[in-house]
């Protein structure tokens, strides 16, 4: 976690609500500081008052009177972008509650994560510099923020196709899987959309309970297999089973829009939503220091296997971490990965940190066995 002490480090440096802003102004000085999209419309008395140097403010309303003098004392001043569906400079990670705004009244099409969505795929090629420059400012933003979430935390990858529906036999497993993951004291990533992604985050979001509600909220979520034909409905049971079991466990969900037509799911705690679906990737794997496991999946899973084992194969994170797919007929002789992937891992370190079982339910023990 960050800390406000100016004579910390670069993260710790950085304000992120006003409450942090009133303790550091408190001590004399925002010298220094990065104060990221807070509204500090209603502190012009602290800004005219407390010394700026080298201090930058991002997106952060606040009368011109203030925002000239934190300019003059040696401020740099980015300016709110107006008439954006998004924050750029926001300073935290997304709750599925924030993407889903107005869901109820307007329908999925309303809502934050749709409009996002839609100016994304008004701009993606249109050749303008601005709309390429703010989409790499919030997604940096947002890995900001989830370095932060993730400090001191062990962290496993679960990876699976979107295409899982609810009611099925994969996803209950997918669920206690992620459920057994949180358990065991391990933070829970996944790709943050439907299917897999979506009952690994159910899981963990169903730790913290007696083992009845997870059958529970399967069998209610059920009644919406799919996000197709309709996200509202699909999103809206699952806002009910956490209506229904408030204060679940926490998760992590890491989408994207370039996936327009995956929505982010509602069961992680923390989504650290990006445009760019490469840093989204990469960053998903790279934080997954627990190691990663791999439920039976189509392309995207299979480009997330070798994603994963190359930085394996050449140690450039490091010792290797543990890689354990899940389902040997599907990764043996549907999409035969296995194979490849031993021929990879033979005679170099890797080969002890990857497994292949047959079940979902080996795979904690798998995990587990290849972290030693």
């Amino acid at each position: 976690m960050q800390t406000d002490d100016a004579s910390s480090t670069a993260p710790d440096r950085e304000i992120e609500s006003l409450e942090e802003f009133d303790r550091v102004v408190a001590r004399g000085t925002l010298a220094g500081f990065r104060v990221q999209s807070v509204d500090l419309t209603d502190r012009t008395s602290a800004l005219l008052s407390t010394g700026s140097a080298e201090a930058v403010f991002l997106g952060c309303p606040m009368d011109p009177e203030a925002a000239a003098k934190v300019r003059a004392g040696g401020a740099l001043v980015f300016p709110p972008v107006p008439d954006l569906p998004f924050d750029p400079y926001r300073g935290t990670l997304y709750s599925a509650a924030e993407l889903f705004e107005g869901l109820a009244a307007e329908g999925y099409e309303g809502t934050p994560d749709a409009l996002a969505y839609a100016w994304f795929q008004r701009t993606k090629a249109d050749g303008d510099i601005f709309g390429s420059m703010l989409r790499a400012i919030h997604d940096d933003a947002v890995s900001d923020a989830l370095d932060e979430l993730l400090v001191g935390t062990r962290v496993v990858g679960v990876m699976g196709g979107h295409a899982l529906e609810r009611g099925s036999d994969g996803f209950a497993g997918a669920a206690r899987l992620g459920r057994t993951l949180a358990r065991a004291g391990l933070t829970v990533a996944t790709g943050g959309g439907p299917g897999a992604m979506e009952a690994a985050n159910l899981g963990a979001y169903a730790a913290p309970f007696a083992d009845p509600m997870l059958d529970e909220a399967l069998e209610l979520l059920a009644k919406a297999p799919s996000f197709s034909p309709s996200i509202g409905g699909w999103a809206e049971m699952a806002f009910a089973v956490r209506e229904r079991w408030p204060e679940g466990g926490t998760s992590v969900g890491i989408p994207t829009w370039f996936y327009g037509h995956e929505p982010p799911n509602a069961f992680a705690s923390h989504i650290a939503k990006y445009f760019a679906n490469a840093t989204r990737e990469d960053g998903l794997l790279a934080r997954s220091t627990a190691g990663v496991v791999f439920l039976p999946g189509a392309a995207g899973t299979v480009q997330e296997i070798f994603d994963n084992a190359t930085p394996n194969y050449y140690e450039s994170r490091g010792e290797p971490t543990p890689m354990v797919l899940v389902d040997r007929d599907h990764w043996t002789r549907r999409l035969p990965t296995w194979p490849l992937l031993e021929a990879l891992a033979e005679g170099r370190p890797m080969k002890s940190r990857i497994a292949l079982v047959d079940s979902v339910d080996e795979a904690p023990d798998a995990l587990a066995a290849l972290r030693g």
